[in-house]
């Protein structure tokens, strides 16, 4: 029997996912956390074969919890179930130790093919998904910069895209506002733009916000 742990602050999703997945997989043990604190409890109770996880979890930012599961149970395979796009996070995900990545407006049955591919130990890659992965392959040879950014950059990308001040970047990832200037400055260098409204056309046209 697998064991499977839906990680969602949405009790309507997991609930969702839960019938979902035993009218289809009725050998499966399904587990449910509501918080990243939630799941590391439980995940260091127990072993689980793998994790449905959403990247949007409100107490921690959802490419620091694949890497905190994998370093729990690094046999764990995790299936990222988020509203954010391939084009958003699908990359990272992947490089954080993600071994799928799907958006919640899939149909259910590529859901159910999804979680069978990582149960089965193999990775699920969407056509999305691997269209970014040749993008970042290529990304060495003039391919979207974005995607060498490290993730606290990608973190600053998008604070900043999103109209964020400074104060309020440096305050969510508890960094003070000279550190932040430093990573917009590097941000900008990397990214051949001039000032934070060419940022902006930059996240919009590459869709990261």
């Amino acid at each position: 029997m697998n064991r499977l742990l839906l990680i969602d602050d949405h009790v309507a999703v997991r609930r969702g996912l839960s019938d979902m997945l035993s009218s289809e997989l009725p050998d499966l043990k399904i587990g449910f956390a509501d918080s990243e604190t939630e799941a590391l409890r439980l995940a260091a109770e127990s072993t689980w074969d793998a994790a449905i996880l959403d990247l949007s979890l409100k107490s921690r930012d959802g490419l620091d919890m694949i890497r905190l599961l994998k370093i729990q149970q690094p046999q764990i395979r995790i299936l990222i179930y988020t509203m954010y796009s391939e084009s958003q996070f699908g990359v990272r995900a992947l490089r954080a130790g993600a071994d799928g990545y799907l958006t919640k407006d899939a149909e259910s049955e590529e859901l159910i093919r999804a979680v069978k591919r990582i149960l089965s130990g193999n990775r699920y890659i969407g056509p999305g998904l691997a269209e970014q992965l040749a993008q970042a392959v290529a990304s060495n040879d003039g391919g979207d910069p974005h995607l060498l950014l490290s993730d606290r950059e990608d973190q600053v990308l998008r604070g900043l895209a999103s109209g964020k001040s400074l104060t309020l970047i440096g305050e969510e990832l508890n960094l003070s506002v000279k550190t932040i200037s430093t990573y917009r400055s590097r941000i900008l260098e990397k990214l051949h733009l001039g000032n934070n409204s060419e940022l902006v056309r930059y996240a919009v046209k590459h869709q990261l916000i």
